[in-house]
């Protein structure tokens, strides 16, 4: 582990997961590696509450299994297979959750890219094959030595296949022809944010990766319909390893502070809600807030707990910039709630979901596109985040049930506004700036609800308030201030050149 230091929590979670990759055939002490070996397979979970070092022991295995020569697998291209080749694919269930991963060096993607493989357009599989060091530069029919040469200072600067193809002039439709389901199994994986897992999913895991790795928060609120437990729950205790909170790497923060207040059984709401104020008053990262920014919830939505305050929130928020009943404006923030189509379009529902179009998934409206009910949509957190969709956007409004629809596509992606979004929906995502709804919190207290054995709103508050990476606001009324100008979207210029989802794909 070179010169970190390591707690002795995560130090003893590093020797078990270490023996565990031995008996796997991968040696991280000594570099050595076997080819795959058929056996027993294992699946092991790193639990711990905000703080404990989970990302940083995820980050420090993967730069090790690396080193041994280990083959990091992507969502975007997987090579030729050979006999003797280990793999290594790291997944979180959301854009915004892999995203996170991908800020910090570790190149994440979501569950679904994995689940589902791009195939390739064989002329240009030659040069893909080629970036990832596996055949002789080609010569490609109309393509510059020039263009090659930028593609390869793109790949061996980002290590995104479908950048690179994209620096050298292509586009999406040019060299991906499709998406399968995943036919082969794969060898280790790394599931972060493993506390949202469903059933399915983990047993789809299960069949991919004979060896798995589980890293998740045990005080999270669990998937919706699953009994307020979660998938690691079940393990043989000697399979899961417990973290505690790091000080020296949680770095005094207040935010880590309040959340870990909230495992006190004791606590009231009022309690809690003065230890916010105090820590207000003493750092400048906990805002005891007297309304909602319009301004942030562009693009860190508003934390709420019931349905109704979402619908409430969204509303104001699109009378504040004087949005159109029956339009968008460019720049609002939408969630996409799903895919409406059937399933004779199977191909045309991977495309979209390949491009990060998943439910949950947090979109910015970028216009219109090419022909009616088609957006231009930039997909926050996806590593080709430019894409154009057709589209069923839904606005809905307080004590009516059926939403308003804009502008619709006949079938296509769907979306709701995300100005504001339920804390379930918020897991897994991360936003420098986070507003949570207190009003809504304290109504949870009021009621006495549990899950798993813990008071609701705690669950509510611990989930929201860790959302915030540097500041987080606490907002105390029903109030909404006055955004400071229009909408924007210059900061979403992609750092790389994106794919482009065609109206034909679409």
């Amino acid at each position: 582990m070179g010169a970190l230091q390591l707690s002795s929590d995560q130090a003893e979670a590093h020797d078990v997961i270490s023996a565990a990759l031995s008996e796997a055939g991968v040696s991280i002490d000594d570099g050595n590696v076997l080819p795959p070996r058929t056996g027993k397979d294992q699946v092991l979970a790193v639990i711990g509450k905000a703080g404990s070092g989970k990302t940083l022991l995820l980050a420090e295995l993967y730069k090790a299994l690396k080193e041994a020569g280990v083959e990091v697998v992507s969502g975007d291209y997987e090579g030729r297979k050979r006999k003797d080749r280990r793999t290594l694919a790291i997944l979180a269930p959301t854009n915004k959750a892999a995203s996170v991963l991908r800020m910090r060096g570790v190149p994440a993607t979501t569950i679904h890219r994995i689940l589902y493989t791009p195939v390739y357009d064989p002329e240009y599989e030659r040069i893909a094959e080629w970036l990832a060091g596996n055949g002789e530069k080609p010569e490609i029919e109309g393509m510059t030595e020039e263009a090659l040469e930028r593609a390869r200072n793109f790949y061996d600067t980002n290590a995104s296949m479908p950048g690179a193809l994209a620096a050298a002039g292509l586009r999406g439709s040019d060299f991906i022809t499709g998406w399968k389901r995943r036919e082969d199994p794969l060898d280790i994986g790394f599931i972060d944010e493993s506390s949202m897992l469903d059933q399915k999913q983990f047993e789809d895991l299960q069949e991919i990766f004979p060896t798995l790795l589980l890293f998740g928060d045990p005080a999270q609120l669990a998937p919706v319909n699953q009994s307020g437990s979660m998938v690691f729950d079940a393990l043989p205790a000697p399979r899961k390893l417990t973290l505690g909170r790091v000080h020296r790497q949680a770095e005094d923060n207040p935010i880590l502070d309040l959340a870990h207040a909230l495992g006190d059984p004791a606590l009231e709401f009022h309690e809690f809600e003065q230890m916010v104020s105090e820590a207000a008053a003493r750092d400048d990262r906990v805002i005891f807030a007297q309304r909602v920014e319009a301004d942030m919830m562009a693009r860190s939505p508003v934390l709420v707990w019931r349905n109704q305050t979402r619908i409430r929130l969204i509303q104001a928020f699109r009378a504040a910039y004087g949005a159109p009943e029956d339009d968008l404006l460019t720049g609002e923030p939408l969630i996409c709630d799903g895919i409406e189509l059937p399933m004779k379009h199977r191909k045309k529902r991977l495309d979209l979901e390949a491009r990060g179009l998943i439910k949950g998934a947090q979109v910015v409206y970028m216009g219109p596109g090419r022909r009616p009910g088609f957006s231009r949509l930039h997909v926050m957190g996806a590593e080709d985040p430019q894409v154009n969709a057709a589209s069923i956007v839904k606005i809905e409004k307080p004590d009516e049930e059926e939403p308003f629809i804009p502008f619709a596509a006949k079938m296509g992606a769907t979306f709701l506004h995300g100005a504001a979004v339920t804390i379930h929906k918020a897991q897994g995502s991360q936003w420098e700036n986070v507003q949570v709804f207190a009003p809504d919190i304290f109504v949870a207290a009021r009621m006495g609800r549990m899950e798993a054995g813990t008071q609701l709103w705690k669950r509510l508050a611990y989930v929201a308030i860790t959302r915030a990476s540097e500041r987080l606001y606490w907002v105390v009324r029903n109030r909404l201030a006055k955004p400071s100008g229009d909408l924007q979207t210059d900061d979403l210029t992609p750092e790389n050149v994106p794919l482009e989802l065609t109206e034909d794909q679409a």
